[in-house]
């Protein structure tokens, strides 16, 4: 077989859905939310490796199969059919093995087994990212058992701990440290782990924050010697929002890269600590996320959010009120209200695509004449890791082929129509990039 027949291979149906149908019934030992739920990414492993390892040079076929593991029951895997020129290479990565969680109370049918209804294909992990692991999976088997002439070396990597990035090392940041992935950035790196068959070519950075707001407990009844912390903290979260929109408004590179939303910095969580419902608290506190588009520098967003805070406690007195009692000083006893802004640890960056680069026209080019349009798009939804991935050196591109209305959602499911079609376009992309036709 040449280039011409890797270009027309067509995903096996069968292999695919018996492959998705085993690795959706591991998925409730997948899910990954610690300390609850830990995850065994092995047990998906092992079905990747019983289709692929057959096909192996260590029984007699054209595959290079690594089985990496550095927590027990939580590996990693690595797969190379070889092509006959040295350093040229194309790689299919983020294929990862874990999922989020599902209560199964919540869905309409049972997450942790397939389930057929026409095209869809239904359950956790269809769409993030359990079908694209059977995906590739076919992929690499086909050109085992095919065995086209190739120049270009194929590698896929599937990898553990996408999902949650409290424990380190063990994924694919752990093949990176360990120089492992290296030889990957000699050519394209595409993630496979996005959504609706297009390329996504930029995501945003994120950093979750906590706005605490103290004042003074006292009865609802006499509000005039109570400072009310939840008046604080909404008022000064619209403060904070107006200042962050006029700081940060959408950025004039924005419509080049399609990103759908520009920077954004909201609430998404309200506690207070108890209390009867006529007694104002003494405290109170709001929780969000911010999330940048990667045209601004994501520290310099930290430090105005900072800045925005220590100026309203310095000037609460001028902060908005709520009615004609509502205020965030008692000076007859010596009290003002206060702020606190804490800041998540671990920041994500975002992240632009090269668009200047042979593998983001290859996978241009190869969704054009699969899918019959080409519309790239940015999200300020953080992708983990491959962030790390382009500081290291290598070239990241990104692609998908379940579906963003389902991704992380109750009820997931993915289309058996859109993975034949994503099926074909990475066959394309390896025809192309064989080829060097990389017309602009």
């Amino acid at each position: 077989m040449g280039v011409e027949g890797v270009k027309a291979l067509q995903l096996d149906d069968d292999a695919f859905i018996a492959l998705l149908r085993k690795l959706i019934g591991e998925a409730k030992h997948l899910q990954n939310n610690p300390p609850e739920l830990i995850p065994r990414e092995d047990l998906a492993a092992r079905h990747v490796l019983e289709v692929l390892m057959p096909l192996s040079t260590e029984y007699g076929g054209p595959l290079v199969v690594k089985h990496v593991i550095y927590t027990e029951g939580r590996g990693n895997v690595i797969v190379e059919y070889p092509g006959t020129e040295v350093g040229k290479i194309v790689s299919f990565v983020g294929c990862h093995m874990d999922v989020v969680t599902a209560n199964p109370d919540d869905w309409e049918f049972d997450p942790f087994s397939l389930s057929i209804d026409g095209d869809k294909l239904r359950g956790r992990g269809t769409t993030d990212c359990l079908g694209h692991v059977a995906l590739v999976t076919d992929l690499m088997r086909q050109l085992a058992e095919k065995k086209p002439k190739l120049k270009s070396t194929v590698v896929a990597v599937f990898i553990a701990n996408e999902e949650n990035s409290s424990v380190v090392d063990i994924g694919v940041d752990g093949l990176v440290k360990d120089g492992l992935l290296d030889s990957l950035k000699n050519g394209p790196l595409f993630w496979i782990d996005t959504a609706d068959k297009q390329p996504c070519i930029g995501t945003g950075g994120m950093i979750s924050w906590k706005l605490t707001a103290y004042g003074k407990l006292f009865h609802s009844g006499l509000p005039h010697k109570a400072i009310n912390p939840l008046e604080l903290c909404m008022e000064a979260m619209k403060e904070i929002q107006t200042r962050f929109y006029s700081d940060f408004p959408a950025h004039p590179s924005e419509e080049r890269y399609g990103f759908a939303t520009p920077s954004t910095m909201k609430p998404t969580q309200w506690s207070y600590p108890g209390g009867g419902v006529n007694q104002i608290p003494g405290q109170c506190t709001i929780c969000g996320d911010c999330r940048s588009v990667f045209f601004y520098v994501f520290s310099n967003v930290v430090k105005k959010l900072k800045s925005y805070v220590d100026d309203i406690n310095a000037n609460i007195e001028k902060l908005g009120v709520r009615g004609p009692v509502s205020k965030y000083t008692l000076p007859e006893e010596g009290l003002r209200g206060r702020l606190t802004m804490e800041f998540d640890e671990m920041m994500m960056s975002g992240v632009a695509c090269n668009l200047d680069s042979p593998g983001f026209h290859a996978l241009s080019k190869a969704t054009e004449e699969v899918v019959g349009v080409v519309k790239p798009y940015s999200i300020t939804g953080s992708l983990p890791l491959i962030r790390e991935l382009q500081d290291e050196g290598f070239d990241v591109q990104t692609a998908g082929y379940g579906l963003m209305s389902t991704y992380h959602a109750r009820n997931e499911y993915c289309l058996l129509s859109d993975m034949r079609q994503g099926f074909q376009v990475m066959a394309n992309i390896i025809s192309r990039l064989e080829e060097c036709r990389l017309e602009e």
